[in-house]
């Protein structure tokens, strides 16, 4: 009888509901400069500063790199990507492609030509991250969760992703096959089309941040 009573109380505990902290990272969570990545409610509550939105999770590792990414809060206004044309910067030219990091890190890195865009936006993240301008492939992304994530933008103080035609705009790293060394895409945050544009000309950029602890 006494075994009976002991397995009746183990199912009993067994059956009891507990609650389990979800740590696992979710589009729309709050990411602060010291690398952690909070639900914005417990942002608004630790006091710590944000710095970007996380927009997408890389659950199965085929969509970029690392645990996933984060927008960063603001625009980067009014840079070219190059300083000159008709020199290639070895970017990508794949728009299919999860390979922003790395076409940033060419532009930063090339020495027969510079990039006023590369240079502004490559070194602003230190926290075991990159930060970096987003491939054709990686503003995809962006735009697919956009009206998830810009009511959380907004609460942290960041600028809206637009919707309006004139205002979304933005340069990519990626760069336009057959014509490397003269144009890249921007692309538009309202309507998801890309358009060729010579690297020397002033445009807005939205950088990202890859998160990987």
């Amino acid at each position: 009888m006494m075994a009976m009573a002991a397995i009746a109380v183990l199912m009993t505990s067994c059956d009891e509901h507990k609650d389990f902290i979800d740590t696992s990272m979710h589009v729309g969570d709050v990411l602060t400069t010291d690398g952690d990545v909070l639900r914005y409610y417990d942002y608004e509550k630790s006091g710590k500063e944000a710095i970007g939105v996380v927009f997408h999770v890389n659950q199965d590792g085929t969509k970029g790199e690392g645990r996933g990414y984060a927008v960063y809060l603001w625009d980067k206004e009014g840079l070219a990507y190059a300083d000159t044309v008709s020199i290639s910067q070895k970017t990508g030219t794949d728009t299919e492609a999860y390979d922003g990091n790395a076409n940033t890190y060419a532009m930063m890195e090339n020495t027969g030509v510079g990039s006023p865009l590369a240079d502004a936006v490559f070194p602003m993240w230190k926290m075991g991250q990159s930060a970096f301008i987003p491939s054709v492939a990686e503003m995809r992304l962006l735009k697919q969760y956009k009206q998830e994530i810009n009511p959380i933008i907004i609460r942290c103080g960041g600028d809206v992703l637009p919707d309006i035609a004139e205002e979304c705009w933005y340069w990519t790293s990626t760069g336009v096959e057959g014509q490397e060394e003269y144009k890249a895409w921007l692309y538009s945050l309202q309507s998801g089309a890309i358009h060729e544009t010579p690297k020397d000309q002033p445009h807005k950029a939205r950088p990202i941040i890859s998160i990987r602890y």
